[in-house]
């Protein structure tokens, strides 16, 4: 099993939706109920920071996580549905954590 991580974007075309708790609450059951389901935030501002230069701001288009655990990033890929941001016909970015 491979952890996977999902970035939720601010890019919604249907923002009713994309901000629906009601059904940010039944995706969330799913997600827990599949019992690969590790946990997740909204992300708020931030910095980027490197040495020897200056703080810049964040981008601010990536809006949410969610940490889940598939077989592949095809497996991964069915966390989809009924996101209600990829519903709303808006982005989320699916990226494979790799084992250390």
């Amino acid at each position: 099993m491979n952890d996977y991580i999902l970035f939720m974007h601010d890019d919604a075309v249907e923002r009713a939706i994309a901000d629906d708790g009601a059904r940010w609450g039944q995706y969330l059951a799913a997600l827990r109920a599949s019992g690969q389901f590790d946990g997740g935030s909204a992300i708020g501002a931030g910095i980027l920071a490197g040495k020897g230069r200056s703080d810049k701001p964040a981008a601010a288009n990536v809006t949410g996580y969610l940490r889940v655990r598939a077989e592949s990033l095809e497996a991964a890929k069915r966390f989809l549905h009924g996101n209600p941001v990829y519903e709303a016909g808006g982005t989320v970015e699916v990226r494979e954590l790799p084992k250390t």
